[in-house]
């Protein structure tokens, strides 16, 4: 089970691990945690559409499905309002009925539910910076954590209204963003004599970046990586095909750097790390 905040981060984070799993016969559940109504449209080419702006939850939807169809995955909505990312200095309030202002402990609950009726052995979700401080991936984050252990609660989350109690056996923080393998693309790409688009953010990126994690689990899936790049540039409204997303030649990434990597952040089984497989110590 794949926990997001919105529709087009399970394409961003994780979806070559996810299509990787799907070939080999493994069930994926995506879960979304909101439809992504504020989030802003990304794409040049789709800005100043009034149809689009009108009926963002509709268009937001209908990629999603497009996306889920592509990753072979099965996908799911929490059902929460997004919360939108508040710029200014100060911050504005949050808006009122968002997801981040929802009670962690009630809204974990609607996850509990989702895991005590997938039952999941494995479960992806976002670090307690939520990967870059939008307010839904750190909310995300939390009721995760909460869920995780909840599932298996049955005085927190009684089994008549959350469904037959189930203990996942692991949970993983996606940390596909880190410094090694920004650093890595970004070597290859001048050591061909070719343009970086990581110079400047690898100059912004200091000792004390929380993006600075430890990596323990790298999954093998470059063979995955056209499926993960079709999936996102289904997100038409999020993501501009002619953007910096894809400036990497697919054959430098594939050589460069064929894993994605994750954070062992709980397991009830053993295991040893490094690992190359999710289901490490599970099969």
């Amino acid at each position: 089970m794949a926990v997001h905040a919105h529709p087009d981060d399970e394409s961003s984070k994780g979806a070559a691990t996810m299509a990787k799993y799907v070939s080999e016969g493994v069930d994926v559940l995506v879960v979304t945690c909101t439809g992504g109504e504020r989030g802003s449209i990304l794409n040049p080419k789709l800005q100043g559409d009034k149809y689009i702006e009108e009926h963002i939850h509709e268009v937001r939807k209908k990629e999603m499905d497009e996306a889920r169809e592509i990753l072979g995955v099965e996908q799911e909505w929490l059902g929460f309002v997004d919360s939108g990312l508040p710029e200014g200095d100060p911050l504005p309030p949050l808006p009122e009925g968002c997801f981040a202002l929802e009670d962690v402990d009630k809204a974990a609950g609607e996850l509990v539910r989702k895991i005590r009726a997938f039952r999941p052995q494995v479960i992806t979700t976002y670090d307690e910076n939520g990967g870059y401080p939008h307010p839904d991936h750190i909310m995300t984050h939390k009721i995760s954590m909460v869920a995780f252990e909840g599932a298996a609660d049955t005085e927190k989350y009684p089994e008549d209204a959350y469904g037959p109690a189930y203990q996942p056996q692991k949970l993983y923080y996606n940390q596909g963003f880190n410094r090694p393998r920004t650093e890595a693309l970004h070597n290859a790409l001048l050591a061909r004599g070719l343009e970086s688009p990581y110079g400047d953010w690898l100059k912004r990126w200091d000792e004390s970046d929380h993006r600075n994690r430890t990596l323990t689990t790298h999954i093998p899936c470059a063979e995955f990586f056209e499926i993960r790049d079709k999936a996102l540039i289904a997100h038409a409204t999020q993501i501009d095909p002619d953007g910096g997303w894809f400036r990497v030649p697919m054959e430098i990434q594939k050589e460069v750097w064929p894993t994605e990597e994750y954070e062992l952040a709980k397991s009830l089984v053993d295991t040893s790390l490094p690992e190359d497989d999710l289901f490490a110590g599970i099969r």
